[in-house]
Parts: C-alpha cells; structure tokens; sequence
C-alpha cells in the first residue's frame, strides 16, 4: 500500500515516514515549496535538504512539490488582507486547509499513493463508515485544533502516525534510528516571514494599512495614538504607550475610524461569538444549542459552550462564563469529549 509523507524536515514528520517503513508501507516523501521571503530562504533549504537527507537514510524515494504560487495567493495574500481588516489571522489553519489537505492530498493521490500521512499529533477512527478526527493521546501536543476543517472525504485518505505517541517517545525513536533532524528544534510560528517579526513584515507587505491613529476608550475620549492597527491584538495590554492609573487593554479595532478603542479588564470579554466559514468534521451540523467545549486560540484551554448553526455557513458559539481574548480572524473549534466537531473563523464578539 502507497502511502506519501508530507515531510518538512522536522523530526515529527520524519518520525511518520519512519513508522510507516516499519509497518511495512511502500512510503514516499513529499515535500512542499513554499513562497518565503528571501531571507528565510536559507532555512526552507535546510529543512529541504534535512527532509532529503531522511528519506535517503530510509531508502524511500523523495520529491519536492512547488505550491509557491497558490501558497502566496491563498495564504500570504489572505494574512496581508486579514490584518487590513483587523483581524488577526492563523496562516497554518488556511494552509493546512487549501494546500497541505488541498493541493498536496490530490498530488498523492494522482501520483498512485492510497494515503497522505503528516507528522500532526491527532488521531482517526472510523465507526460504523463515518470517520472522526480525535484528540492526540499526549494532551501536550494534541493537535487537532488546526485539522479542525478536515471532513469526511479528506480523513478516508488521511494517517496520523503519532496520534497515540508523545513527544518524547517521538524523540527516542528519532535518536534510535539515527535520524539527521533528531535534534533539530521546532519550526517558527509564520513560516514565511524571516525573522517571526509579523509587525516588521506588515509593514514592508502592507504599508497603507500602517496608519497611526488615535487610541480612544469607549466613551470616545483620546487618550494616546497607536502605531498603526495591524500591530495590535484584542487583549494586548503591552506597547500601549499610554499612562494610566490601571493597566489598559485593547477592546476593539475600529478600521472605519482607524481607531484602537482600549480599556480596564474589567470591559474586556464576552459570553459569546459569530464564526463564519464553518466546517463540520461529518459535513452535517450539529443540533441547535449543542453542548460543547470550545477552544478560541491554539493554546487556550477548552471551556463549556454550547453552539447554535445559523444560514451561510455561520454559527453562534456562547459559553458559560465570559472571555476575554475572543479574536477575530482566529478560529474557535469544537470538541466533545477526545472527539474534534468541526470550527469556523470568528467574525465577532457578541454581548
């Protein structure tokens, strides 16, 4: 059985090929090329070449698919526009959703191989022909948070050898087989920006958007003047720049008004949100009022909810106590249980 690994480089996707060689599948490493600035050009290379390196020491054959154009298009382009709007944008989740699941899946597949496997940790089951996307054993690295848009037909071609391993366990089988990337560290946060510096990236990519402007409170009094919106995040309290007798957080971007509207702890949060371009995991929405736990951001912890689908593809998600960093442009994902429901992008906090 054919099986082509998404490989990066990095020792998880590695350890998949190796898991996978071991299983007894024909195996075969693809590597996507992705538009980067110039200056991390250096790093994709290396990674290239550490992915290279692997599938030479396994014996399996290694290719490299260019996605250079759909990848600045569909997610470069969409994390400039995102911060235009004032939003705060996941790249992954758009990347993971258009090209690795996208465009890499249907490239395994028109080249003969059965499955695509990545090195995520999260795991797939089939019950009764209908296939849930779980929680990875290792709640450290669980994650399924960012595979959320996964649906039927794409989890029936999908493996995720280390769904039921650790990290650490990874680790040892990375060093006991004397893999090249055993030691390599994990991959930065927005792959395509040189140095992880979105602010310093906006402002060479989006330079109209960089607009001082007045930072108000909500009764509309100024109290200071922001540096631009898209260098700003609902809940930031730091780089404010403004004295206050009680430390202030961001509210709200107004983009109309090229406003940030900040305030006390206290005025920041909300009981419940608008998410669009929802995506359920068995393409059905669930029953109105559904109770659930939500996560709002990859590393936030899930709390109580309960999710109310709505016409186009939206939902209303409210939760049992109030939150305070419910971002728009970030996406808010749905579990019961070990079980992943599906997600959308938030478009708003509601009161």
């Amino acid at each position: 059985m054919r099986v082509a690994v998404a490989m990066s480089g990095g020792v998880d996707s590695s350890v998949a090929a190796v898991l996978l060689v071991a299983q007894g599948y024909e195996v075969r490493g693809l590597t996507m090329r992705l538009w980067r600035e110039q200056a991390a050009e250096d790093a994709a290379e290396e990674s290239l070449a550490a992915a290279r390196a692997v599938c030479a020491q396994l014996g399996i054959p290694h290719e490299v698919v260019d996605l250079r154009e759909p990848f600045r298009r569909e997610v470069v382009d969409y994390f400039i526009a995102e911060y235009a709007r004032g939003r705060t944008p996941n790249p992954c989740l758009r990347c993971n959703r258009l090209l690795k699941f996208g465009l890499l899946l249907d490239y395994a597949r028109s080249s003969g191989c059965e499955f695509l496997a990545t090195g995520h940790y999260a795991r797939v089951q089939c019950r009764d022909g209908e296939y849930r996307l779980l929680c990875g054993l290792d709640p450290a690295k669980d994650q399924s948070y960012v595979l959320y848009a996964l649906q039927q037909p794409q989890l029936r071609q999908l493996l995720f050898p280390l769904g039921e391993r650790s990290k650490a366990e990874v680790r040892v089988i990375a060093d006991q087989w004397g893999l090249p990337v055993s030691g390599r560290a994990e991959s930065q946060e927005v792959c395509f920006i040189a140095d992880n510096d979105y602010r310093r990236f906006l402002a060479d990519y989006l330079p109209g958007a960089i607009r001082p402007g007045p930072i108000l409170d909500r009764q509309g009094r100024v109290l200071g003047e922001h540096k631009g919106l898209p260098f700003y995040t609902i809940g930031q309290r730091e780089g404010l720049g403004i004295a206050a007798p009680r430390p202030l957080y961001v509210l709200e971007l107004d983009v109309a008004h090229n406003a940030l509207i900040v305030g006390y702890a206290e005025e920041l949060g909300s009981e419940a949100l608008l998410a669009e371009e929802m995506s359920y995991v068995a393409m059905r929405e669930p029953d109105a009022g559904l109770a659930v736990e939500a996560k709002i951001r990859y590393r936030a912890p899930r709390t109580p909810a309960r999710v109310w689908p709505l016409a186009g593809g939206r939902a209303r998600v409210t939760f049992e106590h109030t939150l305070r960093d419910i971002t728009p442009g970030q996406a808010v994902v749905l579990y019961r249980g070990e079980e992943l429901l599906g997600g959308g992008i938030i478009s708003s906090a509601e009161s």
